[in-house]
């Protein structure tokens, strides 16, 4: 049995005529003698009808002070209408398609209300289902814990719930249709140029997925990394004769496939709505690091772009947590500097991997742009720059044109 994991998001439900192509995918996976399991999302974006901001809207409407237990049970509701949906479009073809919520799929999670962890998969009655040659449409985003309680994923939890099957069902591929036809270089809406990439390594996707990217959820990429599946970002809108999106394997097979890359740098990405924090007030006291994060993480504010020093420590958080975080911080008696409005920009390749002359070019480029570096950090395959946000678009443009991405 060749199981192939097909995932659709939102924009790919949100009008009949589009449901009729999500058909269509499914059909030729079948022509392909290839046994799909679908995957989908809530059908369309804030303000539609059925989608998971709507919903929230709803609950929140009738009662602000809805709990994580009672949201989780309503936000979940529209991937269930979605795969009901979804799963009529097949049968009105003549295909028996049986719907499946994430527990009945066998998504077990932990009872982190808003952003479970899956803590395994049990698929024996989803491919009881696949045996009796039923299509599977199962609801993304969603889980049960052991507790019988339903549970989310978090943003980008449908994209988790097609790897963690594909992982499962030891699939051929996961591919993730959505509405464009693959994984750019950068957000075309900044930089027209941007290109298609046609290849990339799990490492380079996660990175770009942690940095700033939309397209798939690093949560998802981990889990297809851990287990060597691969996966493939494509349109749903596009025929897949013509466009195969871009496909996300590992790093040996990558150089295999394609060769060495000529491009040091793969993409760039750019993460708003985040704000730069200066901590200090402490030099000499051995435990300043420990009191300045300790009360971040015991609040759940996640931190990044970390530079820490005997005087001082710099780190942003999202823009939405700077007031929490500057109270927690002050009430431990520090001196709190904050700069709100900053952005942070990446570049992310393998291939800059201990390559000298990279941030020299990186610095140039947005030197010659006027763009001021308010911080940097970097890994193997990362580096990024802060920057104030009106500057953030010229700095994106400016990294992608240095490094020549558009070719």
């Amino acid at each position: 049995m060749r199981i192939i994991i097909q995932k659709f998001g939102g924009t790919s439900l949100s009008t009949p005529a589009y449901r009729e192509l999500v058909a269509e995918r499914i059909l030729a996976a079948l022509q392909r003698r290839l046994t799909p399991v679908v995957v989908v999302s809530a059908m369309g974006r804030a303000g539609d009808p059925y989608a998971t901001d709507t919903l929230l809207g709803l609950g929140r409407d009738v009662y602000p002070d809805l709990g994580p237990r009672e949201t989780d049970l309503l936000i979940s509701c529209g991937e269930t209408i979605s795969s009901v949906v979804v799963a009529g479009t097949l049968r009105k073809r003549g295909l028996p398609a049986v719907v499946l919520t994430g527990g009945q799929a066998g998504i077990i999670t932990d009872r982190t209300f808003g952003n479970a962890r899956i803590l395994r998969v049990e698929p024996d009655h989803l491919l009881r289902h696949v045996e009796r040659g039923e299509v599977c449409v199962v609801a993304g985003f969603q889980g049960v814990a052991e507790t019988g309680d339903v549970t989310t994923l978090g943003r980008g939890g449908s994209d988790t719930t097609a790897a963690a099957l594909g992982v499962a069902l030891r699939a051929e591929v996961v591919e993730i249709f959505t509405d464009v036809n693959g994984i750019k270089t950068a957000d075309p809406r900044i930089v027209p140029q941007a290109r298609t990439l046609r290849v990339l390594s799990y490492e380079e996707v996660f990175q770009m997925a942690n940095q700033g990217a939309k397209v798939v959820h690093p949560r998802a990429v981990e889990l297809a990394m851990r287990a060597n599946v691969p996966v493939r970002v494509r349109s749903t809108f596009e025929d897949p004769e013509q466009d195969p999106g871009t496909l996300i394997t590992g790093a040996f097979e990558v150089g295999e496939q394609w060769g060495a890359d000529a491009h040091v740098v793969t993409g760039v990405t750019h993460l708003p709505d985040v704000a730069q924090f200066s901590v200090g007030g402490d030099a000499g006291d051995p435990a300043g690091a420990v009191r300045t994060f300790r009360p971040l993480a015991d609040a759940g504010i996640s931190v990044d772009l970390i530079n820490v020093s005997p005087e001082q420590r710099r780190f942003i958080v999202p823009a939405a947590d700077m007031p929490r975080a500057r109270r927690l911080l002050e009430a431990e008696g520090f001196r709190v500097e904050v700069r709100a409005d900053c952005a942070k920009v990446s570049i992310v390749g393998s291939g800059m991997r201990g390559l000298p002359g990279v941030m020299a070019g990186a610095a140039e480029a947005l030197y010659h742009e006027g763009v001021p570096i308010l911080q940097t950090a970097d890994s193997h395959v990362t580096i990024s720059f802060l920057v104030p946000t009106a500057d953030m678009e010229r700095a994106v443009q400016a990294l992608h044109r240095k490094f020549e991405l558009e070719r």
